[in-house]
C-alpha cells in the first residue's frame, strides 16, 4: 500500500518561506509523477505544482510561479515544495499526491494516492 506523509507546514508571516516535504513508502517512488495541491476553507482543492518521475519536468499554477519550487529526491523517496514570498492567500491545507506515469497531470482526479495534508497559514 502506498503511503504519503507530508510535513513542514506551519504559521509564517507574509513574505516568509516554508519548505514542505512528502515522504512516500510502499511503492515505486521513482516511477511516479508527484504533485502538490492545496485546499483553502470553502474552496475546491487546486493544483499547485507537479514534477515528473525523473525530476526533469516541472509544472506550476500561475498563482505560484516564480515563488514556489517543486523538487524530488528519488534516493529518499521524498518530494519537496519550497515556498517563498508567501502571501495570505497561500493559506490552505497542502496535500501531496502521486500517480504512475509521466505527464502534465494537474487535476485532482488524475492522481491515485494522497497524503493527509499539512496546514500552511500565512499571516498578514
Amino acid at each position: 500500500q502506498v503511503q504519503l506523509v507530508e510535513s513542514g507546514g506551519g504559521l509564517v508571516q507574509a513574505g516568509g518561506s516554508l519548505r514542505l516535504s512528502c515522504a512516500v513508502s510502499g511503492g515505486t517512488f521513482s516511477s511516479y509523477t508527484m504533485g502538490w495541491f492545496r485546499q483553502a476553507p470553502g474552496k475546491e482543492r487546486e493544483f499547485v505544482a507537479a514534477i515528473s518521475w525523473s525530476g526533469g519536468r516541472t509544472y506550476y499554477a500561475d498563482s505560484v510561479k516564480g515563488r514556489f519550487t517543486i523538487s524530488r529526491d528519488n534516493a529518499k523517496s521524498t518530494v519537496y515544495l519550497q515556498m517563498n514570498s508567501l502571501k495570505p492567500e497561500d493559506t490552505a491545507v497542502y496535500y501531496c499526491a502521486a500517480r504512475s506515469g509521466s505527464y502534465h497531470y494537474t487535476l485532482v482526479r488524475e492522481y491515485d494516492y494522497w497524503g493527509q495534508g499539512t496546514q500552511v497559514t500565512v499571516s498578514s
